[in-house]
């Protein structure tokens, strides 16, 4: 279910830090708990060092969903 019908982003709602991991659960359509267990499990294993920096890197790089849990966007204007 990836592709332009199902776009990588932050995720706006599930998120613990910054929403990296909950955006890559919704992209490939998984739990979003195995997405963090499997990060932080590589992460160790690779010393954490490139984890950390690479969960940052992914941080500035992928833009925020802006559309609530029901696929309804949120607006800008609030008035």
């Amino acid at each position: 279910m990836t592709g332009s019908d199902n776009p990588l982003h932050r995720s706006g709602t599930d998120r613990m830090v910054a929403g990296v991991c909950g955006g890559f659960a919704r992209w490939l359509g998984w739990s979003s708990t195995v997405v963090r267990v499997l990060y932080v499990v590589l992460s160790i294993l690779s010393a954490a060092f490139p984890g950390i920096l690479i969960y940052l890197l992914l941080w500035i790089v992928m833009p925020l969903d802006d559309r609530r849990p029901g696929g309804e966007p949120v607006r800008s204007d609030f008035r």
